[in-house]
């Protein structure tokens, strides 16, 4: 193991991290999620059980990469301002789209996809809100509420599966999807009110 260099004093010196760049492999994988996701609505459009596999496929890998590119920023310290931003924006259009596809294609009701967007972006807009007063960090039932809305979507995009089980899987993610929602504004309310308490004091 090599040493450190140290100063003429015998201190060792601190090493200079300097800012990260933007165009890392986090963020790139992210930009890809982007990417893939009109490829992804064009194979969900044309007929064929073939296109339909592609379409999983692509949904699959990209949000692999959801799991991925977060993993990567966290582990090596990859996290941007751009990520921040790029990164719930990409997750958003993935689902958003896949959902939006379904149900024009009449397989989904649009009451489900209503309340499953409409509540993604409630909490988008609640975290700006309070922005100023502090973040509200991601839930582990924010973590269960993606993984059940990629399956159920998975379902949904699979030709061949039982409708009774689709059925089970959607209903379970919107369950969690409003229960989560609901939390969200709970802890934006009490962030609130703590930042608000100490300014006061």
């Amino acid at each position: 193991m090599t040493n450190p260099p140290e100063t003429g004093t015998g201190a060792m010196t601190t090493p200079v991290v300097g800012p990260v760049s933007p165009w890392n492999i986090a963020n790139v994988l992210t930009v890809l999620r982007l990417v893939v996701v009109p490829f992804f609505v064009v194979c969900m459009l044309i007929d064929g059980s073939g296109w339909r596999t592609a379409a999983l496929a692509v949904f699959l890998l990209a949000s692999l990469t959801d799991q991925l590119d977060g993993w990567l920023a966290r582990r090596y310290g990859l996290v941007t301002d751009f990520g921040k931003i790029a990164d719930p924006i990409a997750d958003k259009a993935l689902i958003g789209a896949a959902l939006v596809t379904l149900s024009w294609l009449g397989e989904l009701s649009w009451w489900v996809t209503g309340v499953i967007l409409g509540r993604e972006l409630g909490v988008t807009a609640l975290r700006m809100a309070v922005i100023r007063h502090g973040v509200i960090p991601a839930s582990y039932g924010g973590k269960v509420k993606t993984v059940l809305q990629i399956a159920a979507i998975a379902l949904y995009i699979l030709p061949g599966v039982p409708q009774p089980l689709r059925w089970i899987l959607i209903g379970l993610a919107l369950a969690v999807t409003v229960v989560t929602g609901a939390d969200y504004v709970i802890r934006a309310v009490r962030l609130r009110k703590v930042a608000e308490k100490a300014r006061g004091g």
